[in-house]
C-alpha cells in the first residue's frame, strides 16, 4: 500500500477515534484524540482494515482455565498446564482462556493488583508468550473494577497521582434504588482517606472496587494495558463485567450508551493494529440485552452466549426440548465478523438472569430445586426492591446433570455427553471449561476451605494425580475426556460446523432437539440430532428431509443410512450428526 493510502488511514482512525470520544466525553473529546492513539503504540503506519472478516473457523475450540487448575508442587502453574495441554489436548483444542493470572486480592483473581504482573504462582510473562505462541491465547480485560489493594487504590487514599481520580465515588444522599447488579453486599463502602472519608462505588463488594470512566484517564490507562496484553502474545480480549462499566446515580448504571461507545472504541483501535485480535464481552443478562454488544458489527466480534447453559441444562434434566428450541429460532445468525461464544460451564455458576423471559417462574423454582438436590449452591443478589433473587447455581456440571427432575440415575454420562454435542454443533465457537473436559465433581473441601460457593466448581488437580487418573480408561475422568477429544476432532473435520455457517432449528417434536448446519459453499449438511431424554426414541427420516441422492451416515456412530430406511433408533441421550460428505 502506497504512502497516500496509509496516510489516509490514520486519518480514518484518528477521525474514528475522535466519534467515539465525542460521544463518550462530549466537548473534552478533541484534546483525547491524540493521546488514545498514542497509547496504542502503533509499529509504523496504519492501515484500514478489511470489513466484517472472520479470524475464526470450524477448528477453533477453546479450553477455558485457572493457570493453576493443574498444579505440579514446586512448578509454576503455567508450566504445568501446558505440560497438561501439549499432552491431552494438542488435537482437539487450539485456543485457551488463562482466567485472570495476575496478582490478586480476592475473587479468585478478578481483584486485579496489578494488570501488568503475572501472580508467582502462576510464573512469568514468559510463560504466557510461550503459550501464546501454541494457543490462541484469550486473556481477561479487568475493565469495571480493580482491588482495594491495587496501587491506584492505595494511591486513591493518600490522594496521590496516578490513582487519586480512578474510582467511581458516591455520596450517601445518591439515588442509588434503580441500580442493577449481581451481588447482595452494599453498593456503597465507605473508606477514609488523607482528606477525609469518601464513599466508591462496589458493584462486586467492598475489594472490588468500580473505576471511573469518567476520568479519561482512566481510559488511557487501560488502552496501554491493551497494548501491553497484544505485546505480549494475548489475541482474544474478555472483557469482564463490561455492562456495568458506565455508572450515574438514578439510573440502572447498566448498558450505558457511553459504555457501548467505549467497546466500540476499544473496537476501532484494536482493528486497526491488528483486525484478527478478538474482543468478546462477558455479560451475564438477559438474552434480548446481550444482543446488543454485537452493535451494528462494530462492538463485540463475539458475546458469550449465556442464556445457553441454563436452558440447555433444562432440557436435558426435564427431557422437554421446546424452551430451548424457541430460543434458537429468536437467535439472529451472527453477521459477517461476530460470533458467539458457546459454552455450557465455566468458573463461575449457572446464571439466572439469563433465562429472564425465557423460562416461567415454576419452571426456574423447579431448575434451582432439582439442581440444589444434585449438591449446588445458590448465589444471590439484591433487586432495586431490595428483595433478594436467585443469580447463578454454583455446581460442576457433571453434577448437574446427575440425573432428571425425578432424581439421580444411571445415565449421567450420556448426559453429559449429550450436552456438549448439541453445543458444538451449534453457530459459534465452542468454549469448554477445563472441568468439564476432566468430568471433575463437585469440590466440596474447596467449598469448605473458602466458603465460597464459587469455590465448587474451581478445583485445582494435582498433575501426577490427575496423570493416574486418565491412564485408568475405566475412570469417569478418562472415559469423559476421551469421549469428547473425539467429537471436537470430529467437529473441527466439518465445514458445516464453522461457527458461521447456516443454521435451522428442527421441528422434531419435545424429546428429540435438531439443528441442521450447512456449509457457506452448501457442499456439506449435517443434522445434529438428539435424544434428550432417558427413553429410546424413534426418529422419522422423512421429518429430516435427507437428498437421497446423497449417501449419508452418521459421523459419530459410523452407522450408515440405507436407502429407504425409513426410521432411526436413538438410545437415551444419543446425538448423530448425521451428513453427505
Amino acid at each position: 500500500m502506497n504512502g497516500p493510502a496509509l496516510e489516509a488511514g490514520a486519518r480514518r482512525l484518528s477521525a474514528r477515534v475522535q466519534a467515539h470520544l465525542r460521544i463518550i466525553y462530549g466537548e473534552r473529546a478533541d484534546d483525547l484524540v491524540e493521546p488514545v492513539v498514542e497509547a496504542m503504540r502503533y509499529p509504523g503506519a496504519v492501515e484500514e482494515p478489511p470489513p466484517y472478516q472472520n479470524y475464526w473457523d470450524e477448528t477453533d475450540c477453546w479450553m477455558i482455565t485457572y493457570a493453576t487448575s493443574v498444579n505440579r508442587e514446586g512448578e509454576p502453574g503455567l508450566k504445568t498446564l501446558k505440560t497438561f495441554c501439549d499432552r491431552y489436548l494438542a488435537d482437539t483444542i487450539n485456543g485457551l482462556h488463562i482466567l485472570p493470572f495476575y496478582p490478586y486480592s480476592s475473587d479468585d483473581g478478578f481483584a486485579v493488583i496489578d494488570y501488568c504482573a503475572v501472580d508467582e504462582v502462576a510464573g512469568t510473562w514468559g510463560d504466557i508468550e510461550l503459550m501464546g505462541s501454541r494457543y490462541r491465547l484469550m486473556a481477561d480485560l479487568v475493565i469495571n473494577h480493580a482491588s482495594s489493594r491495587s496501587a491506584w487504590f492505595q494511591n486513591f487514599l493518600s490522594r496521590k497521582d496516578p490513582g487519586k481520580d480512578y474510582f467511581k465515588e458516591t455520596k450517601p444522599e445518591d439515588d442509588l434504588s434503580m441500580v442493577v447488579r449481581p451481588r447482595s453486599t452494599p453498593l456503597r463502602t465507605e473508606v477514609e482517606t488523607v482528606d477525609g472519608i469518601r464513599w466508591v462505588w462496589c458493584t462486586f463488594g467492598p475489594d472490588q472496587v468500580d473505576l471511573d470512566f469518567g476520568n479519561p484517564e482512566v481510559l488511557l490507562r487501560f488502552v496501554e494495558i491493551i497494548r501491553f496484553y497484544l505485546e505480549k502474545g494475548v489475541r482474544v480480549l474478555r472483557l469482564d463485567a463490561v455492562a456495568f462499566l458506565w455508572k450515574e446515580p438514578g439510573t440502572t448504571s447498566l448498558h450505558d450508551q457511553r459504555t457501548h461507545e467505549i467497546i466500540k472504541l476499544l473496537r476501532t483501535l484494536i482493528d486497526f493494529f491488528d483486525p484478527s485480535v478478538m474482543l468478546i464481552t462477558e455479560t451475564n443478562v438477559p438474552n434480548r440485552d446481550n444482543l446488543t454488544y454485537f452493535g451494528n458489527s462494530n462492538e463485540a466480534h463475539a458475546i458469550y452466549n449465556f442464556s445457553l447453559p441454563p436452558l440447555l441444562i433444562y432440557t436435558l434434566l426435564t427431557g422437554d426440548c421446546r424452551h430451548l428450541k424457541t430460543w434458537m429460532m429468536s437467535m439472529p445468525p451472527a453477521r459477517g465478523g461476530t460470533t458467539y461464544f458457546n459454552f455450557i460451564a465455566s468458573h463461575d455458576g449457572i446464571g439466572m438472569r439469563p433465562v429472564d423471559g425465557l423460562l416461567s417462574e415454576a419452571e426456574r423454582t423447579r431448575l434451582l430445586e432439582t439442581l440444589t438436590g444434585f449438591g449446588g449452591r445458590v448465589s444471590l443478589r439484591t433487586g432495586p426492591d431490595g428483595a433478594a433473587r436467585p443469580y447463578e447455581v454454583n455446581i460442576s456440571l457433571i453434577d448437574a446433570l446427575a440425573g432428571t427432575e425425578e432424581g439421580p440415575d444411571e445415565f449421567q454420562v450420556d448426559r453429559f455427553i449429550c450436552a456438549h454435542a448439541i453445543m458444538l454443533a451449534l453457530e459459534g465457537i465452542p468454549g469448554i471449561y477445563i472441568h468439564s473436559l476432566l468430568g471433575t465433581p463437585n469440590d466440596y473441601e474447596g467449598l469448605a476451605r473458602t466458603g465460597r460457593y464459587r469455590s465448587i466448581n474451581r478445583r485445582s488437580w494435582d498433575q501426577d494425580e490427575l496423570d493416574a487418573v486418565l491412564a485408568d480408561t475405566s475412570s469417569t475422568q478418562s472415559v469423559i475426556l476421551s469421549r469428547l477429544s473425539e467429537l471436537i476432532r470430529l467437529r473441527r473435520q466439518q465445514e458445516a460446523f464453522h461457527p458461521n455457517a447456516v443454521q435451522f432449528t428442527m421441528q422434531l417434536g419435545l424429546e428429540l432437539f435438531g439443528i441442521w448446519r450447512q456449509s457457506t459453499d452448501r457442499r456439506q449438511d449435517v443434522f445434529s440430532i438428539s435424544n434428550v431424554t432417558r427413553e429410546h426414541q424413534s426418529l422419522e427420516l422423512a421429518s429430516v428431509n435427507l437428498v437421497s441422492t446423497d449417501q449419508w451416515r452418521d459421523l459419530i456412530s459410523g452407522v450408515r443410512i440405507e436407502e429407504g430406511q425409513a426410521t432411526l433408533e436413538l438410545s437415551p441421550y444419543q446425538t448423530v450428526w448425521l451428513t453427505n460428505r
